[in-house]
């Protein structure tokens, strides 16, 4: 049994404030695109629980979200008999900011809910999610949505598709951002940026369509950690300016980096600019929003 662990990125990301437990209050849009991992796994008859890859990680497998993910699930049903192998065909990149890990966890509770028969329903996945990762919970369900607090509060919305003909570029330079490099010196911009985005959404006789429109024009794209980011990671910034100068109507930095999206007008544009940018890219895709 396999399952599709889409990755996201997030067409506008503003970083509220920082609370009083050390986290910070975000707001972004989060959206899935079709490129991913993808979960495989078999029931096992000794209630042992396994995972391999199909390349070596530099980590632990204890470690993994798919694992702990694994190991959660089966603890909310309560019956500690339920074993599991399981394969994880690892292609997006870690450090990139494009949620890869939370995608494998959201799409192993999806898939071990499948086979294990346990019939729990997508909001209780999403619970189990939010003590993975704070990307988990929409992860499990995908599409578009708002995300507020540190992510896990969530408002999904009719889900997005770029327009006709449009292509969407991820590229990951040579570089991975650690989270605190993104954090440290991250400008706190209070509520009035994310209010008045979300306003827009709130108006007008049909506000899905209204604000879809609004959230794919060039000038709403925002990413509040571009700014302490791209001082520290020459890479990134870089690679947001070759994307624009090879033709894309839009680039952002996706989460706190290191990956950039570009949306691209047509096809053979966006062809064009991926083969210059191969040499500059440790990961690199031509894909579309996704949605179920």
């Amino acid at each position: 049994m396999k399952e599709f662990a889409p990755a996201k990125i997030n067409l506008f990301l503003d970083v509220i404030r920082k609370r009083e437990d050390g986290y910070h209050d975000l707001g972004t849009v989060f959206q899935t695109i079709d490129a991913g991992d993808t979960v495989s796994a078999e029931t096992r008859a000794d209630a042992r629980i396994n995972l391999s890859y199909n390349k070596p990680q530099d980590y632990p497998v204890e470690s993994d979200l798919v694992y702990r993910a694994a190991l959660a699930l089966r603890d909310q049903s309560g019956n500690d008999t339920l074993g599991a192998d399981i394969y994880l065909d690892k292609v997006m990149p870690l450090g990139a900011g494009l949620g890869g890990g939370s995608a494998d966890a959201a799409a192993t509770l999806r898939l071990l809910n499948r086979l294990w028969d346990l019939r729990l329903p997508p909001a209780e996945l999403e619970r189990i999610g939010a003590k993975l990762g704070a990307d988990v919970p929409f992860l499990v369900r995908g599409g578009t949505a708002f995300a507020e607090g540190i992510g896990e509060r969530l408002t999904f919305i009719e889900p997005l598709d770029l327009p006709a003909g449009e292509v969407l570029l991820v590229a990951t330079p040579h570089d991975a951002v650690p989270t605190k490099d993104a954090y440290a010196g991250v400008p706190k911009s209070g509520p009035d940026r994310w209010d008045a985005y979300k306003a827009v959404w709130a108006g007008g006789t049909d506000a899905e369509k209204s604000f879809g429109c609004h959230l794919l024009d060039s000038d709403s794209f925002f990413n509040a950690f571009e700014i302490s980011v791209f001082p520290k990671h020459p890479l990134v910034e870089d690679m947001k300016r070759r994307i624009l100068d090879l033709g894309a109507r839009v680039a952002l930095m996706s989460g706190s980096g290191a990956s950039v999206f570009g949306v691209f007008p047509d096809k053979s544009t966006a062809e064009t600019a991926a083969e210059t940018l191969k040499p500059y890219t440790r990961y690199l895709t031509l894909t579309k929003f996704w949605h179920n």
